[in-house]
């Protein structure tokens, strides 16, 4: 007590925040929460369950939709155990230094999904700009050294994060914004400096996200230049056809993310209720939505999961 009682020190727990005015209603707002976190779980795995096992999918595009899938099941795994404990249990405290693990692999695994988004937006590239040299481009080993680079990216960028809230000081003040740790939102609470905090998050948001989304932009004006030279009107919409997926999959990343960051920039002129619901969109809806995007708009996809229902129909009966 005399250490909480104190106006400088690091809490032994934080309490996190469910949504602002729905308190009452919170265990029937688990119920969406729960076959969110299970449509992207089952969905991705399926995917990853569907490239692994069919030999005509091992090929460079569908690889870097496994690698995304794996990315969205880990980052779906990272916030499900304070997610479902807040609203099922309305659990709001969290350790202090487990909120900066989960903090560590929420930021990491969102990295990873920036740069295999990028990487997918080259694979676009490639195949329209010069489909004769795909294959001798996105080669195997560079498939797995993008991968590589993804995780080693994420992991070496994001490690100082909990480093540089762990030398801070907290204020008495110990209540996040969010239903998960999220390193805008803990460094908030401190009471000493954070003028380091504050340049090395701008930093990676510029480097990592910035960097990421600057390229994806130029690769699609790319593709665009590349895809107005086709003649025919019927080879322009097949080609663009296999990137809707795709940007789809960019749009519900990045819109969120930006919006969030705006948020935490000017958080003072908006709402918690927008607050809550965008940091929400950020991480939910992506895992969620592109197993489906892929699988309701990718035709082979879509031929194996039929053939894998078939087969596992065939086995019940």
């Amino acid at each position: 007590m005399e250490l909480i009682n104190s106006s400088w020190f690091q809490p032994p727990t934080l309490l996190l925040t469910g949504i602002p005015g729905l308190e009452a209603v919170q265990i029937w707002i688990s119920i969406p929460l729960c076959v969110m976190y299970l449509t992207a779980l089952l969905g991705n795995c399926i995917i990853l369950f569907a490239i692994k096992t069919t030999s005509s999918l091992h090929e460079p595009q569908y690889i870097f939709l496994s690698m995304l899938a794996a990315t969205d099941v880990g980052l779906s795994l990272s916030t499900l155990p304070t997610v479902l404990r807040v609203f099922l249990l309305n659990r709001r405290e969290i350790e202090f230094h487990s909120c900066l693990t989960q903090m560590f692999f929420i930021h990491t695994f969102s990295s990873m999904e920036s740069a295999i988004l990028l990487a997918m937006a080259f694979d676009r590239f490639v195949a329209i700009r010069n489909p004769l040299h795909y294959t001798v481009v996105l080669t195997s080993p560079r498939i797995l050294g993008v991968g590589i680079a993804a995780v080693v990216r994420g992991v070496v960028l994001m490690a100082p994060l909990p480093i540089l809230l762990k030398r801070l000081s907290f204020c008495k003040d110990v209540v996040l914004s969010h239903c998960y740790c999220y390193h805008p939102d803990v460094m908030k609470l401190a009471c000493g400096p954070v003028r380091v905090n504050i340049i090395y998050g701008l930093s990676l948001v510029l480097c990592s996200f910035g960097v990421d989304s600057v390229f994806i932009v130029i690769s699609y004006i790319l593709i665009l230049k590349t895809v107005l030279s086709i003649a025919s009107e019927d080879g322009r919409l097949k080609a663009l056809n296999t990137c809707v997926s795709h940007i789809f999959t960019v749009c519900i990343f990045y819109v969120p993310l930006i919006v969030l960051a705006l948020i935490h920039r000017f958080g003072m002129f908006t709402s918690p209720l927008l607050h809550v619901s965008m940091a929400n969109l950020f991480l939910f809806l992506t895992p969620v939505l592109n197993p489906l995007v892929y699988s309701l708009k990718t035709k082979q996809i879509r031929s194996v999961l039929r053939k894998v229902f078939k087969g596992r129909g065939n086995l019940l009966k």
